[in-house]
C-alpha cells in the first residue's frame, strides 16, 4: 500500500474575494492557476503546513479557518486537502515570491476566467459553494 502525500492548498479569502496564483514552475504547469500551497513535511499537521506556505510562497500571515470537505488526487503517491484561510491583520499584501509570477482576487463570478490546473477544479468548486455561502 502507498502512503499519501498530502499536499495542502489554500481557499485565502478577502472580503468575499479568492486568491488565485499563476504557477511559473515547472514547465508543464507554467501558466495555470491554482491554489496556493504546498507539502506536508512529516511531523507537520497541514493546517500549520498551509500557514508555513503561504509564508514561503507569498509573504503573508495568515490562519486557516476550516477545512474544506473532500481531497483530491494529484499526481500519485499526492493527494490535495483544502482550508479556507484569512489574512491576518497587518499583514503583507500577498505577492508571488515562490513558484508563481502572478496573483488575482477573483470574485465568485470571476472564479473561472483563469485556466486553474485540472487537478485543483473539484477543489475550487468545493471553495466557491463555500464562499457563495458566505463564508469569510
Amino acid at each position: 500500500m502507498t502512503t499519501r502525500i498530502v499536499v495542502v492548498g489554500a481557499a485565502l479569502f478577502d472580503g468575499g474575494r479568492l486568491l488565485a496564483a499563476r504557477r511559473s514552475a515547472p514547465p508543464e504547469l507554467a501558466g495555470r492557476w491554482e491554489l496556493p500551497g504546498g507539502k506536508v513535511e512529516p511531523g507537520e499537521r497541514p493546517d500549520s503546513a498551509l500557514v508555513r506556505e503561504l509564508r514561503e510562497e507569498l509573504g503573508v500571515d495568515a490562519e486557516t479557518v476550516e477545512r474544506v470537505p473532500g481531497q483530491w488526487p494529484l499526481k500519485p503517491p499526492y493527494v490535495i486537502q483544502v482550508w479556507t484561510a484569512r489574512l491576518l491583520p497587518g499583514s503583507a499584501a500577498p505577492e508571488p515570491l515562490e513558484d508563481h509570477d502572478e496573483l488575482r482576487w477573483l470574485a465568485p463570478a470571476d472564479i473561472w476566467t483563469v485556466d486553474w490546473l485540472d487537478q485543483d477544479v473539484p477543489a475550487v468548486r468545493e471553495t466557491l459553494a463555500l464562499l457563495e455561502a458566505g463564508a469569510r
